[in-house]
């Protein structure tokens, strides 16, 4: 296989890319071509054994070692286009060890952004070396998509702060070591009024009702009653739950994007192999007008979304302050067109595609999610709107001032 099969290598030698992140691309394809036979094991059994397997088969391997950035393993950018590089080959090859790894990156970021020194030696090195399991925790059956909604509360009990509420569609709920909560303490309305904390999965009053999702996952909702964390738990400062939940999810955001052109680009692929070894109407699949126009249709998406998601990583690596407009429009583009391509590619598959285990139907089942979760795609639709809004605002204002001058 081409060192960027994976990968469109166009893409990778635009000036988004440099040339250490093409090494990356190279060696995490190369990486993950090879394991096969170690995935196979790693998946096996309950959703709760494979997905810790795969947390410490990544951990042992040293691609979470960017989570510890003191580590001297740490060899690749720190940076979020490495996190979509890394996203789209894993999903393209296996979307649980994309799963095991977005979810301990999600859930590490908020400790390297906004820890103290004492918090990022404590649980980063384990995180990094997949021995320390993580996950966020700021979803609610009435507070998803909605953040400043969190209603979990947080009050001060002596020197101590007590929890009590619950989370909702929490990734790695059940083999999660430590939960990093967003709950409510007060200091303000609405969003001024959130906090978050690290919180241990062995605390007293902690528990977890384990989900069944469609695609086998560590999935749950947490529930915490009168757990009491000391004040060394909370994550940055009192009050500051709310940026740091939304600094997260704006940069994760562009990466639940990468993921999605794995899976599409793996639906992409399958299809077209298929229908050129398809016989069918005396000739092949392929051969056929409107199969080509599906494939068609399944390039441009895959090129739009690339570049869209591309475009988002380095807004962000370089310190633009609009880089969450950009996160949003990719992760709003790249999993609608994700969803249609994988559709298509089960389609052209026809009774095939729907065989249970078969790589449509795998790939049907994984990618739904990806529509949802981290900002469902009509809020995020909000949000690209809202945003638009403000700039063409903001260009009125600017015309009208140099009008005035």
């Amino acid at each position: 296989m081409d060192r960027f099969a994976i990968f469109d290598p166009d893409i990778l030698h635009l000036p988004f890319y440099d040339d250490e992140h093409r090494r990356f691309a190279h060696q995490v394809a190369t990486w993950c071509e090879g394991q096969g036979d170690r995935w196979k094991t790693a998946r096996g059994g309950h959703p709760d054994d494979s997905g810790r397997r795969m947390v410490e088969l990544l951990g042992a391997d040293g691609w979470l070692a960017g989570l510890d950035p003191e580590s001297e393993t740490h060899q690749y950018p720190a940076d979020l286009r490495t996190v979509c590089l890394a996203r789209e080959a894993l999903a393209y090859t296996e979307d649980l060890a994309d799963f095991a790894y977005s979810i301990q990156s999600l859930s590490a970021t908020p400790i390297i952004r906004f820890g103290d020194e004492e918090q990022r030696r404590r649980y980063l090195p384990p995180m990094a070396k997949g021995l320390l399991v993580g996950a966020f925790a700021v979803s609610e059956k009435e507070a998803g998509s909605e953040v400043a909604a969190v209603g979990l509360s947080a009050r001060r009990s002596g020197a101590d702060y007590v929890l009590d509420g619950t989370k909702a569609w929490i990734a790695h709920a059940t083999i999660a070591d430590l939960f990093v909560v967003v709950a409510r303490t007060g200091e303000g309305p609405g969003p001024l009024g959130l906090t978050a904390f690290m919180v241990p999965a062995d605390s007293p009053g902690v528990r977890v009702e384990p989900l069944d999702a469609i695609a086998p996952r560590s999935f749950g909702h947490l529930v915490l009653e009168h757990c009491r964390v000391p004040t060394e738990a909370v994550l940055g400062r009192p009050g500051k739950g709310f940026i740091i939940a939304m600094d997260l999810l704006e940069r994760f955001r562009m990466t639940v994007a990468a993921a999605a052109i794995g899976f599409a680009r793996r639906a992409a692929d399958a299809a077209l192999a298929h229908t050129r070894s398809r016989r069918a109407f005396g000739s092949t699949l392929f051969d056929l007008q409107l199969v080509k126009a599906s494939l068609a249709d399944m390039e441009v998406r895959l090129h739009a979304a690339t570049l869209l998601t591309a475009r988002a990583a380095w807004e962000c690596d370089r310190g633009s302050r609009r880089f969450a407009r950009y996160s949003n429009i990719a992760k709003v583009y790249a999993t609608e067109a994700a969803q249609e391509t994988v559709d298509a590619a089960v389609q052209l598959f026809g009774a095939a595609g729907v065989i249970r285990d078969g790589v449509p139907e795998r790939l049907y089942r994984q990618i739904r999610s990806l529509r949802i979760y981290e900002g469902s795609t009509d809020v995020l639709r909000l949000a690209v709107a809202d945003a638009l809004d403000v700039r063409r605002a903001g260009h009125t204002m600017e015309a009208t001032a140099k009008e005035e001058r």
